[in-house]
């Protein structure tokens, strides 16, 4: 009879239950994160970024998917000028410098950039004619792509005042995105989701707002086709599409790493102006093919503070499909 179940046997049946099982995974991911910025928060930065740094390593050498995918990458887009020594040794830096940033730098952003704190860190770079355009009575789309800290950049510009909305995909652990989505609109960002985000979109910029995107995700089959590092690229059409449709100059935007800590520059690869697509043949496809040429221009200068593993080339245009 099932009352004279043991409490031991009960609990184990249900632990096997797939959404009790998924809910307890969620639960120690959470707990674990949690636990983690609760430890660092008691070292000096530094001294954390060294164990990033290690923690990289240990990527390096024991994630076989991140290692060979990022060499796959660098070989196919940085090929002239650089042999595989030069190319391992940057692949292997930029786990090194994205474990920094995801294990370090964004769980103690929020104590670290502040209106006091923030020039000891984030250095601006002739960031005039961006804050002109930031400051104006017209819509802003900012872009960066996968690159140094690329939550800096939105996060540090919102600290200044600068009301940034940016869109952010939501993780499957709900806990984790109520978390992460807290920390960073603490800091005065507005985060977007994607599910509902091109509903949002257009308000912001219909109130002569300024919307964030990662800006070198793949895009599926359906994206435009650009070139980024001698390969096409499926990029999402939803940038050039808003910008011609409320006529918003765009913003190539980077946050490098300048030396060793956490140190950073802020700086404008481009500003892509209304009147430079319009009359085009295909105005979309230009906006779209500009800020990626741009955003590639900062990558080559600082290839380790890219990140290589990431599946940027995973769609094929239908004539190198077929």
């Amino acid at each position: 009879m099932a009352w004279l179940v043991s409490p031991r046997s009960w609990f184990l049946r249900w632990t096997e239950a797939p959404t009790v099982r998924l809910g307890l995974r969620y639960l120690l991911e959470y707990a674990a994160m949690r636990l983690w910025t609760w430890v660092i928060h008691w070292f000096p930065i530094d001294w954390n970024l060294v164990t990033g740094r290690w923690m990289g390593r240990m990527w390096w050498r024991l994630h076989r998917n991140s290692r060979v995918r990022s060499m796959e990458n660098l070989r196919a887009s940085l090929g002239e000028g650089f042999d595989d020594s030069q190319r391992e040794r940057i692949a292997r830096r930029c786990l090194e410098h994205f474990a920094q940033v995801y294990l370090v730098e964004l769980p103690m952003m929020p104590r670290l950039i502040t209106e006091w704190t923030w020039a000891r860190y984030v250095e601006l770079d002739e960031l005039g004619p961006a804050l002109r355009e930031l400051l104006g009575d017209r819509p802003v789309i900012l872009v960066t792509p996968h690159f140094g800290n690329f939550e800096l950049l939105g996060y540090t510009i919102s600290r200044l005042g600068l009301p940034i909305s940016a869109l952010m995909r939501p993780l499957d652990n709900a806990m984790l995105t109520n978390y992460l989505t807290a920390s960073r609109e603490a800091g005065g960002l507005t985060l977007l989701f994607k599910k509902g985000a091109m509903a949002q979109a257009p308000k912001v910029l219909e109130n002569n707002g300024a919307l964030a995107f990662i800006a070198d995700q793949d895009a599926g089959r359906k994206g435009y086709f650009v070139d980024f590092f001698g390969r096409k690229a499926s990029t999402y059409k939803s940038i050039a599409l808003l910008a011609i449709q409320y006529r918003a100059a765009v913003i190539v935007g980077y946050a490098v790493r300048t030396r060793t800590g956490f140190h950073y520059r802020i700086g404008v690869e481009r500003i892509i102006q209304p009147d430079e697509w319009a009359g085009r043949p295909d105005e979309a496809l230009w906006i779209t093919q500009a800020f990626s040429t741009a955003m590639e221009a900062s990558i080559r200068r600082h290839p380790e503070q890219y990140l290589w593993m990431h599946r940027r080339w995973k769609h094929r245009p239908k004539e190198e499909a077929g």
